[in-house]
């Protein structure tokens, strides 16, 4: 929708252009929002603000000047300044019959803001398009034929996920879940850090010699099982392997219901040759250069802080050239969009990243998301979560103890930029203040009246749905395919659990003013069912992009 008032405006911007001997500019930007209070209509829009000075007009003036070029396109032809106004008339109604009947009417707000609202027979309609394509609804081709490949969570396998890998973790395939229904073609993807120095830590740790670094049971059971063989490098390999497989596959399959397609691993890159050759093609690039014994990456080229070593002084390839094959890897296997989810220390790889992409000639999107911290209050105390310390905090425990649902609802709520206090407390709350009980009960409320319902949801007339809360329950519906789309475009994960609490509580306000079921109006009770299956389809398919369960019963 908000691509078509684009659309209209744009057409009407031009037409006005040419009736009104406007100057030639170039056309901006036009931006299409939702109002703030829904009685200023279902969306707006601010371009007469910003055409105004261009126009020679006020920024009233030009707003509804654009307001009667759209209502009347026959005022361009009309007009005695332009020789082309029939031409433009004609376009202006093409795109005005595409949107026949969607509008009731559009107003001009102070100070010179364009107000849209839809019309009740749209809406109403709407509910009849939710019903027949069911948990299609919202699904887009924005992504036909575009490969994208989302790479998160990637920790090292020197131990269980923690907190932070559960922030990240969630996201990311929250986020492939919205991609798909985009139209993405999408790989989940976790890069195994099983080549570095944090393998032989490992082998140190279970061997608990001087250099040991991580602490905690799994340890104790490694140790058990492999401290006979003494080599540190081969204990550190076969421990690596086993976190790996035995906890870290584990807890994303089981605890957090997770599916990666691709567990990369960092050795067998090396070993197949990437490493090597995305370093010749650096040397061929002339991105490289030598200094002080080492081989130095140009990444201050690409916007960079500084260049980066690719092979140290002993000859041996620094990490950033496993970041150069990994890289090359991704290239060769026709991705145009990489998302890469990265921790809240690793701030400082997100420049050298980026500068990798470049000097190997990636032309698509790439984008790093940084999640930052997370801060669990227990028995109001913080509890800490370093890898290397005996109270970690282990997702699986944390999942354990409140559920998966929550888990996951709980850390989507909030962007992945923001510092996240995780109310332990409001997590086991099993009542309408814990939001994912709030929103989960609406499903299965909805659940439990269509199923003590003797009326059918067919044939319904729809044009009784007029109440005020269920046109705003409707609106609300209406900005569902937006929402994907508009996801899979800026990455904002968290607007899902914010839509999902925001359609409950429309939901739960229409139902304490509108009877659904009234033997006395049989007619009126088959619309209410209508929308209410309607809401019911969109909230378990907003549910089901977060990850979580959409109950019939509670």
């Amino acid at each position: 929708m908000k691509e078509s008032i684009q659309k209209l405006i744009s057409k009407a911007v031009l037409a006005a252009k040419k009736a009104h001997s406007w100057a030639d500019f170039e056309m901006p930007e036009i931006t299409v929002d939702y109002p703030k209070s829904e009685q200023f209509g279902d969306y707006t829009t601010n371009i007469a603000l910003i055409l105004a000075k261009k126009a020679g007009k006020s920024p009233m003036e030009t707003a509804n000047y654009l307001k009667e070029i759209i209502c009347h396109p026959e005022l361009v032809s009309g007009s005695r300044k332009v020789t082309n106004g029939e031409q433009s008339t004609e376009i202006l109604k093409q795109v005005q019959d595409d949107m026949a009947g969607i509008f009731e009417k559009i107003e001009v707000a102070a100070p010179g803001y364009l107000n849209f609202h839809l019309s009740q027979q749209y809406l109403q309609d709407l509910t009849k398009k939710i019903n027949i394509e069911k948990n299609s609804f919202g699904n887009s081709q924005i992504g036909k034929d575009v490969k994208i490949n989302n790479e998160f969570i990637s920790a090292n396998p020197t131990g269980p996920l923690h907190l932070g890998n559960g922030r990240g973790g969630f996201y990311g395939d929250s986020l492939t879940r919205v991609f798909r229904k985009a139209g993405f073609e999408v790989t989940n993807e976790y890069y195994v850090n099983d080549a570095g120095g944090q393998v032989e830590k490992l082998g140190h740790s279970v061997l608990k010699d001087e250099e040991a670094a991580y602490i905690g049971e799994y340890i104790d059971d490694l140790n058990v099982k492999y401290a006979e063989l003494g080599d540190v490098r081969k204990v550190g390999q076969l421990a690596a392997k086993e976190v790996l497989e035995n906890i870290i596959k584990k807890t994303a399959k089981e605890k957090m219901q997770i599916v990666f397609d691709v567990w990369m691993s960092e050795q067998k890159l090396s070993d197949d040759g990437y490493d090597q050759r995305a370093i010749e093609m650096l040397k061929e690039k002339k991105m490289t250069y030598e200094s002080e014994g080492a081989l130095w990456l140009r990444t201050t080229d690409f916007g960079d802080d500084k260049d980066r070593v690719l092979i140290k002084k002993d000859g041996k390839n620094a990490y950033m050239a496993g970041d150069c094959g990994y890289m090359l890897n991704k290239i060769e296997r026709g991705y145009s969009r990489l998302v890469m989810g990265l921790g809240a220390d690793h701030h400082g790889y997100v420049s050298r990243l980026k500068a990798v992409a470049l000097a190997l000639g990636f032309a698509g999107d790439f984008r790093i998301i940084i999640s930052q911290m997370v801060r669990l209050v227990k028995d109001g105390k913080e509890a800490r979560m370093s890898k290397r310390a005996g109270n970690v905090i282990n997702l699986d425990d944390l999942i354990d103890e409140i559920g998966h649902d929550v888990t996951r609802f709980f850390f989507l709520m909030y962007s992945p930029d923001t510092h996240m206090n995780f109310d332990l407390g409001l997590a086991k709350e099993r009542s309408a203040k814990n939001p994912v009980f709030y929103v989960q009960y609406a499903h299965a409320r909805i659940c439990s009246i269509l199923e003590k319902a003797e009326h059918g949801t067919e044939n319904a007339k729809l044009e009784l749905l007029v109440h005020e809360k269920e046109l705003s329950l409707i609106r609300e519906l209406n900005k569902f395919p937006e929402l994907i789309e508009t996801i899979a475009e800026n990455y904002e994960v968290h607007k899902l659990p914010q839509y999902a609490m925001k359609l409950a509580d429309k939901f739960h306000s229409f139902y304490d003013a509108c009877r659904v079921i009234d033997e006395e109006n049989p007619q009126l009770t088959n619309a209410r069912l209508f929308l209410i299956n309607a809401v019911r389809i969109v909230l378990a398919e907003t549910l089901g992009l977060i990850g979580v369960d959409a109950p019939e019963k509670m």
